[in-house]
């Protein structure tokens, strides 16, 4: 939701505190402790605390998939929209509203340099990958091809 809009009628509350490395375990636990502060200061019934080391553009994240499952719980607070997701943020809110489920960003602020940097990294990783085992399936279907042939004959 963008600032100034009304939410819908807080029911059930989880907390989604991501970092990106076990090395940032520290941060993850404050974080968390600073989001059930803020939820309590609100008033929020909290339902769930969910912490998860993972990078931000990992799509496969069971703790985030879970809780995005999850249709009892109506309220999703994290502490930066890139806690959540670091691309796509829009589209996950947008399924979520038409849930009648909402997202609630405690700060809306510059991302943190260490998670930007380990984001990144598993960017260039992911399409290294990708490029990779692009390469060895054409060389796979090149060598049965050949193999076939080689059979015709």
């Amino acid at each position: 939701m963008q600032e100034g809009e009304t939410h819908p009628p807080v029911q059930k509350v989880a907390i989604y505190a991501r970092v990106s490395s076990a090395e940032q375990k520290t941060n993850l636990e404050r974080q968390a402790e600073r989001l059930l502060q803020y939820c309590e200061a609100r008033g929020y019934p909290v339902a769930q605390v969910i912490k998860e080391i993972a990078s931000g553009v990992n799509e496969s994240r069971p703790k985030l998939l879970s809780l995005l499952k999850d249709t009892s719980i109506t309220h999703i607070v994290v502490e930066h929209k890139d806690r959540l997701t670091r691309f796509g943020f829009r589209y996950l809110e947008t399924l979520l509203e038409a849930q009648r489920r909402t997202i609630e960003v405690v700060h809306v602020a510059e991302n943190d340099k260490e998670d930007v940097i380990a984001d990144l990294g598993a960017i260039v990783y992911s399409f290294m990958a990708r490029l990779y085992g692009q390469r060895s399936a054409k060389r796979k279907t090149e060598a049965l091809v050949e193999q076939l042939k080689q059979e015709d004959r």
